[in-house]
């Protein structure tokens, strides 16, 4: 994962607080009070700025939130090493679109309870298949620079990595026949499968490696489906606690069904946790008894 400094799109933007901000709303200790300060990428169908609003999974789910809490969302268009750094340094308060919780990034950041899992998606080309690890070894395998995926793919035996600036270079690639398979968040390509049908690409959900293989091989965790969060500066833990409790209300709700299901995604699949997302964030930056949201099972 890169964390490389931030691009100026994510500096302050230097506007003035809304009026009649509540008390409670400025003890939400944002940058400007009433406002919250998004970094974000073009990133549909999990983010993208359609005039001053953020719409996408992401988007929505965000702007559900900060209307619960009186916030007013601003959005910063970034790219990814941007969206992390710019939370980093706290030139933003948050930034969201499919970021995933790690312990290296916990430790310079604050992450929400994941707004939505993610289970481990490929972008194949139509009439291959693969199911798990040891099929992709040899191959060419691509995703975006400072995804997850970057490591993982870098323990495949004899596998080739190609990383990207973007989704659309993995997509090309694939299409051309340059790369075997796309590690890429499954939203993306279900949207690309419409979207580019010329490309003649299916998506495939990996069966996720065993304990003893993420053992021997560690990397391997995150050919796991993983947990996404919306990340935050360190220090803004009651923006995070008031942000993480409006995402566990909307698995209560049937809100976060809802959304899902708008942009194509399966509620089993995004809502449900898988067993290791409790004890990855157990002792770490959660408390040891931390039950992580879940629809109805």
């Amino acid at each position: 994962m890169l964390l490389i400094p931030a691009v100026a799109g994510c500096g302050s933007d230097g506007d003035d607080e809304p009026k009649n901000v509540s008390a409670k709303t400025a003890a939400l200790g944002t940058i400007t009070p009433g406002v919250i300060k998004v970094a974000v990428q073009p990133y549909a169908p999990y983010t993208s700025v359609q005039g001053d609003k953020i719409v996408g999974l992401d988007g929505d789910i965000l702007a559900y939130a900060a209307k619960k809490l009186g916030l007013e969302v601003k959005p910063q268009v970034t790219d990814f090493a941007g969206m992390l750094a710019g939370v980093q340094s706290r030139r933003v308060d948050i930034t969201i679109g499919g970021v995933a919780w790690s312990a290296d990034r916990q430790k310079q950041g604050l992450f929400t309870d994941p707004p939505y899992y993610s289970p481990p998606a490929m972008a194949v080309r139509s009439g291959k298949t693969y199911k798990t690890v040891d099929d992709l070894k040899g191959l060419q395998l691509g995703t975006v620079e400072g995804y997850v995926w970057v490591k993982s793919i870098q323990a495949v035996p004899d596998a080739e990595l190609h990383a990207y600036p973007d989704a659309n270079g993995v997509f090309d690639d694939l299409g051309a026949g340059r790369v075997d398979v796309g590690f890429l968040d499954p939203l993306i390509i279900i949207a690309a499968q419409k979207e580019r049908p010329e490309l003649k690409i299916d998506t495939q959900y990996m069966t996720p490696p065993t304990a003893a293989q993420v053992k021997a091989k560690p990397a391997y965790e995150y050919f796991q489906p993983y947990q996404t969060g919306f990340y935050l500066p360190k220090k803004a833990t009651k923006l995070e606690k008031a942000i993480s409790a409006q995402i566990d209300a909307m698995y209560e709700n049937g809100e976060l069904e809802k959304l899902v299901k708008k942009y194509g995604g399966d509620p089993e699949q995004f809502l449900k946790p898988s067993a290791d997302v409790a004890t990855a964030r157990r002792g770490v930056d959660r408390p040891q008894d931390w039950t992580p949201p879940s629809i109805a099972r």
